[in-house]
């Protein structure tokens, strides 16, 4: 019975941070499991979106727009190390495997159905592997860990991010109430890139365009994000997350400006110029929830 308690703590605790007041990273029991690719199709003209599926996706769990799983790669040498499962968690080898961390997009429990929405650019291991990737391709997915429950008891909601955080942005607007008021701001290429949202008609969707300018370059998206104004007495959340450097400005304009307590933020680097696997969690400190299934 207690294995039984164990397993369901984590629902438990999803639905008491649901019924509070502050947004909380809640961990789940992780998993690894070998799956299959059962579509792709182009999400405007920046994202491929894998949809992973076969017997292995039974029992994933999905609760939170902004979790991750990790897709596991063969080393260059073409041999593939995989954690094992120990207990709730899992163990990883080391060195530790070459992994991507990618959002959840979707999770369909009825079919076992898993959507991954991959930013295409030039050079990247899981890009690489996304341009070559067809239906009967199969990869090791290990997660999710845990993922930021936020409580809809907000007045106001700012969501921000590049293509990268689209993905989780583009969820989280489709799980907010229907009365949800705020501002969702994305950064793309172009207009191309852009995608349809299930916003709630209170959040304003803005979309920057980048242009010539190289992606995680330049400070158009903290410019706008940062001249939004919220109305005195009102409770925000802020959401963002992109290139490490330039979601910067967002940490201290939540701290300094708008004086956020810790449970009504979430600020993440997803990854770094110049950096080939970027980890915000061990380059701040932070505990983001996602401790387990980071090479322990």
């Amino acid at each position: 019975m207690s294995l039984i308690d164990h397993r369901h703590r984590h629902l438990e605790r999803i639905a008491e941070v649901r019924a509070g007041e502050h947004a909380e990273k809640v961990g789940y029991p992780i998993g690894i499991r070998l799956v299959d690719v059962v579509g792709i199709t182009m999400v405007g003209s920046g994202l491929l979106r894998v949809t992973l599926g076969g017997p292995e996706t039974e029992g994933f769990e999905a609760h939170a727009p902004d979790e991750h799983v990790k897709l596991l790669f063969p080393e260059p040498d073409g041999t593939l190390r995989l954690p094992e499962p120990n207990g709730t968690m899992l163990r990883w080898p080391r060195p530790v495997p070459t992994s991507r961390e990618y959002t959840v997009r979707r999770h369909d429990p009825a079919t076992g159905e898993i959507d991954i929405d991959i930013a295409l650019h030039e050079g990247g291991l899981a890009s690489d592997w996304a341009h070559g990737v067809h239906v009967g391709s199969v990869i090791h997915v290990a997660g999710p860990p845990g993922g930021l429950i936020v409580p809809h008891v907000y007045d106001r909601y700012v969501l921000a991010g590049d293509i990268t955080a689209l993905p989780a942005i583009a969820r989280r607007l489709e799980e907010l109430p229907r009365s949800a008021k705020g501002w969702a701001f994305v950064e793309v290429t172009d207009a191309d890139q852009e995608i349809e949202l299930s916003a709630p008609d209170g959040v304003e969707v803005r979309w920057l365009h980048r242009g010539d300018r190289p992606p995680g370059t330049g400070d158009a998206l903290a410019r706008a994000v940062t001249a939004v104004t919220v109305p005195e007495g009102e409770r925000v959340f802020v959401w963002a997350a992109g290139e490490a450097g330039q979601i910067k400005p967002l940490r201290r304009w939540v701290r300094d400006d708008l004086r956020l307590a810790k449970g009504d933020h979430d600020i993440t680097g997803y990854w770094k110029r110049g950096v080939a696997d970027f980890d915000d969690e061990h380059e701040h400190g932070h505990d983001h929830g996602h401790e387990h299934v980071d090479h322990h």
